[in-house]
């Protein structure tokens, strides 16, 4: 192993910490103040969709001998730059998001008190079900080829794992939006905690540099082109990140610590007057 291999080794398990890492703060954070209050429930609701897509995409790449055999036949022969610490990370985010969820929607299971509403805002439901049914039309569409169709040039099952990957980059673009609009609503980030944004963001710089180096060394920058969730993950959380990362130290920092008091009461109702319908 040279030093490119290591390095690329090294910033994967690291990015994996620092992702996997990135799931307790909130979670912990709820739990503390027996509330989700200040947090909506759209961000965990689409979160679970957009890492069960991630762990399909990372088995497929990493197991499946059809997906990477379509994959080198697309690629110049070359295999796909998922690594064994994707699939870890994959499985691991899938387990936490399940079960940051079921503090938005069993709250009485971790004892607290439930808001007046609770659930996804139409906008966010549409994009849920807006991806189930890509998802679904794809596989039909696949399942209709000829058994000779060539991989290379047709439809085949390596594009139902690449719509299943663009569902993630989806879930990624929308899942911060309403969470930056309750906080700029609120003038406050109270009640969402900045620690998993900072997690995130290293994760990010992290992953982006490993598939930077991975590809190099395949002298071979389809492992960008090739790999597109992992490439525009790593890009678009750190852009969310930077503008949560200003919400709470620049533009509502005097805001939180001067008015907690008297938005106490504001954040803990929920979303009920708030949601982006």
């Amino acid at each position: 192993m040279n030093f490119l291999e290591f390095l690329s080794a090294l910033f994967g398990w690291v990015y994996t910490i620092c992702w996997s890492l990135s799931f307790y703060p909130q979670a912990f954070l709820n739990f503390r103040r027996k509330s989700t209050g200040g947090t909506t429930v759209d961000f965990p609701f689409l979160n679970v969709l957009g890492f069960a897509s991630y762990f399909i995409y990372t088995c497929a790449f990493y197991w499946s001998p059809a997906i990477r055999y379509q994959y080198a036949l697309r690629h110049g022969h070359h295999t796909p730059t998922v690594a064994f610490n994707d699939v870890v990370f994959a499985v691991h985010a899938l387990i936490l998001t399940a079960i940051l969820n079921t503090q938005y929607f069993l709250p009485s299971v971790w004892g607290f008190e439930r808001p007046a509403v609770r659930r996804p805002s139409r906008f966010i439901t549409g994009v849920f079900t807006g991806c189930i049914t890509g998802v679904v039309l794809i596989i039909f569409v696949v399942a209709s080829q000829p058994p000779s169709a060539d991989p290379k040039t047709s439809w085949a099952w390596l594009d139902v794992i690449y719509v299943i990957s663009y569902v993630k980059v989806i879930v990624t673009v929308v899942k911060y939006v309403p969470q930056l609009v309750q906080n700029t609503r609120n003038r406050s980030t109270k009640g969402w905690d900045i620690s998993q944004i900072l997690l995130d963001f290293a994760g990010g710089l992290l992953s982006i540099a490993q598939l930077g180096i991975d590809s190099y060394l395949q002298h071979d920058w389809s492992g960008v082109t090739g790999n597109p969730v992992k490439f525009f993950l790593g890009n678009v959380s750190m852009l969310y990140d930077l503008m949560f990362m200003g919400q709470h130290y620049c533009l509502y920092r005097h805001d939180s610590s001067k008015r907690d008091g008297e938005r106490e009461t504001l954040l803990e109702r929920g979303e009920s007057d708030r949601r982006l319908d």
